[in-house]
């Protein structure tokens, strides 16, 4: 990591705790059930979990939200959840990690988005979800919009989190871009392959390989692909920078009239990759918030997603932990043979 040393990424953690971030997007709530297993069912072919535990955590936009905040940073999230005991618990989790819930809609038509995990011996066994990915209807929309045309005036800047789930479409990006834009805000994009076009005029747009692929009609499948497929992304959204992550070859940035920087995974075990790309964009936007400047932002949010890869379940990263991973990391070389050369 030769792009800055030690300090001058300290300040920019330093610095989270001075930043407000509203992310915007589809709530998830995760739910996960622990279990052993020890026999195979005599019904089917499957193996029989037995539960030794129940938790939940904030999934989706919420738990971008979730690791803003465990980074330091004052979290806003707006979104919906359905009248029902998920979306309370879902609501009283956000609350009990400091984040503000002002947003979040409650609207009777719809369930709350739950995902739930099955996990025996640190591996998911299945996952099972249940939701409803209809737009919102107008008297949802409308309250959310007037709190987020309020609410943009206080943030340094806005995440929307598209897991397409009936949050985030044309219409609403037709009015939030411009107005985050004309408040010079920080617009980043965690998107779905399917909505590309509607996020033109963001700041940061994040997707991954295969999310890149999609959006440009080819597939990446060396640094020359990788390189045109950036320079596309640029002129396709007209955004200042385009993060691509891939997975176990790290990430690579583009930005106008610049070549193309790559960081190596730092990655050293990979436990569970649910939530990674949340990492990603939280802690990439928030560095962006706090002074790095877009190449910086990468080796600290890379650092962040190296961590929560590390760790069984929806994960988060706390300033130390990614002071310690960054002052580690600091020095390393490209793997040779790296797919990202």
């Amino acid at each position: 990591m030769k792009t800055s040393n030690f300090n001058e990424l300290k300040k920019v953690v330093g610095n989270f705790k001075d930043a407000k971030v509203l992310v915007l997007g589809d709530l998830i709530l995760d739910e996960f059930i622990w279990g052993d297993v020890s026999r195979i069912s005599p019904e089917a072919p499957v193996p029989v979990v037995w539960v030794k535990n129940e938790s939940f955590m904030p999934g989706g936009a919420s738990n971008v939200a979730n690791n803003l905040r465990s980074l330091g940073a004052e979290a806003y999230i707006v979104g919906v959840v359905g009248d029902d005991e998920r979306g309370a618990i879902l609501k009283g989790e956000l609350r009990q990690k400091g984040i503000n819930t002002d947003g979040i809609i409650v609207d009777n038509t719809r369930p709350t988005t739950l995902k739930t995990r099955v996990v025996a011996h640190h591996q998911q066994v299945v996952r099972i979800d249940k939701e409803n990915t209809e737009h919102l209807n107008e008297d949802v929309f409308g309250r959310m919009m007037a709190y987020l045309e309020n609410t943009i005036k206080k943030v340094d800047a806005i995440i929307i989190e598209d897991y397409g789930k009936g949050v985030i479409t044309a219409n609403m990006l037709k009015k939030i871009i411009p107005a985050a834009k004309a408040a010079k805000k920080i617009i980043a994009v965690d998107p779905k392959e399917e909505h590309f076009k509607y996020y033109k005029g963001v700041t940061v747009i994040t997707p991954n390989n295969h999310e890149a692929s999609k959006a440009v009609g080819f597939e990446i499948k060396d640094a020359s692909g990788l390189k045109k497929a950036g320079s596309a992304l640029l002129n396709k959204l007209g955004c200042k920078i385009a993060l691509i992550t891939l997975g176990e070859d790290g990430m690579a940035v583009f930005q106008r009239k610049r070549p193309m920087s790559c960081i190596p995974t730092v990655a050293q075990e990979v436990f569970d990759v649910s939530g990674a790309g949340d990492t990603v964009i939280a802690s990439y936007t928030l560095s962006l918030s706090a002074g790095a400047d877009p190449i910086q932002a990468a080796h600290i949010s890379n650092c962040a997603a190296g961590i929560v890869v590390g760790k069984v379940g929806i994960a988060v990263v706390t300033p130390d932990e990614l002071l310690a991973r960054i002052k580690k990391e600091l020095g390393k070389e490209l793997p040779s043979g790296s797919f990202v050369q």
